[in-house]
């Protein structure tokens, strides 16, 4: 059985990627505003990806008997003055979801609630990858953003992104 505790990180969990995709549809907004269509399809797949895993945790909790309680979804409250900004703002994110999704392993942990924590460790690898992956565009940012052909060429890349669904399987 899931600990109250344990119960209401797991709920609030929900909120907080579905937040993640409002975030990162605010700052693919912003690129496709500015021009940027690659970078916008980015962060329009990476929103996507923030929804599918809100949907795990749903179904998670559906499938151990826990009723889920959404609650309200705040917008972003991003200025965006230039263009590497929103992708610090999604790295310090992605550090904040990876705390939390930690958090919760911690809980998990001390409550010997193995199936929890198994559930969390696809999360836990994911996250590592989320984090590299910001990491990386904004290193290709710093080494081609500030030249026109450099940023056509790396907003060129981010346009061939397509999504793919997450390969976790719950039973």
């Amino acid at each position: 059985m899931i600990k109250d505790n344990i119960y209401k990180l797991l709920n609030e969990q929900i909120n907080k990627e579905m937040f993640s995709a409002y975030l990162y549809l605010d700052i693919s907004n912003y690129y496709i505003n500015n021009g940027l269509d690659g970078f916008g399809n980015w962060f329009k797949i990476q929103a996507k990806e923030e929804m599918d895993h809100a949907m795990l945790f749903i179904q998670y909790m559906q499938n151990n008997g826990l009723a889920i309680k959404l609650s309200e979804i705040e917008g972003p409250e991003m200025e965006y003055n230039s263009y590497d900004i929103p992708l610090n703002e999604a790295l310090t994110h992605e550090r904040f979801i990876t705390s939390s999704i930690h958090n919760i392993y911690d809980f998990a942990f001390q409550a010997k609630d193995y199936r929890t924590m198994q559930f969390l460790d696809w999360f836990i690898k994911e996250q590592g990858e989320e984090e590299k992956n910001v990491e990386d565009l904004i290193q290709k940012y710093k080494n081609f953003g500030n030249d026109s052909k450099g940023l056509y060429l790396l907003n060129q890349e981010l346009l061939a992104r397509v999504y793919a669904p997450p390969s976790l399987v719950l039973d």
